[in-house]
């Protein structure tokens, strides 16, 4: 079985975030990149099927040379050879068509991706990338087992859970769950050696539009400052409630 995990290249959640060019472009000063946490669940399941069942793991990207480095970690993680697109990740779908290039031309039974990434949350990419490969879409995974090409897969839905089952070739988009955090690997230092060894194969990018551009990006209002009522100013409580927080 041959396993693609699509590998996002997204900021440590604790960075500080800052915006450049009238609030138009991520500043990456100082900020620390990891994989995405969505991506890392979904490769460890790939691994753990690697280990298994004998699948070989090929890890993917779309983007710069910067996110070589995370790309390296995937491989130290356990991921077999890896992949970059060498262009930003602008739009949902120019990363779609990169990955589904990709895709075809590799032969891949199985493509797991997180169901969204850390930093935009735009949760498009799987989808779309399962509509232009022509193979069949499982997101919020929690569960997934392949038998042969027979797949048993768990989703999340609201109030509960859903068991599906499919066959392969298919794209599943997944999250916490499909692994939880105690079974997520660190890099030991025979892995970091073995990664450097590991292929990482560059690609340019096939022709595609980009059919979304962020205008402006805004952060959070800061919080206001901390008002104390008197136990006894029942009516002074009720008023902030209801006139300034809005809660009731």
């Amino acid at each position: 079985m041959k396993i693609l995990v699509c590998i996002s290249h997204v900021p440590d959640t604790t960075s500080k975030i800052n915006f450049v060019n009238g609030d138009s472009e991520f500043d990456t000063n100082g900020v620390q990149f990891v994989i995405n946490p969505n991506d890392e669940f979904g490769l460890t399941r790939a691994i753990w099927f690697k280990e298994q069942q004998g699948a070989n793991v090929t890890v993917v990207n779309v983007g710069g040379p910067d996110a070589e480095a995370t790309l390296r970690k995937a491989l130290a993680i356990g991921a077999d050879e890896a992949i970059r697109v060498n262009a930003a990740p602008t739009d949902g779908f120019f990363v779609a068509k990169q990955l589904a290039e990709v895709v075809k031309n590799g032969n891949y039974d199985l493509v797991i991706a997180g169901k969204e990434s850390l930093d935009y949350n735009g949760g498009m990419v799987p989808g779309m990338l399962a509509a232009l490969a022509g193979f069949d879409f499982i997101n919020s995974c929690i569960g997934l087992e392949v038998n042969g090409t027979s797949v048993k897969a768990v989703r999340e839905i609201d109030g509960g859970k859903e068991t599906l089952s499919a066959s392969l070739p298919l794209v599943v988009g997944g999250q916490k769950g499909i692994v939880e955090e105690k079974d997520l690997r660190i890099p030991n230092m025979r892995g970091i050696m073995t990664a450097r060894t590991k292929a990482l194969t560059v690609l340019e990018p096939v022709a595609s539009d980009n059919n979304t551009k962020a205008v402006k990006f805004e952060k959070p209002a800061p919080k206001s400052a901390v008002k104390l009522v008197s136990p006894d100013n029942l009516d002074e409580l009720i008023n902030l409630l209801h006139n300034e927080a809005k809660v009731i």
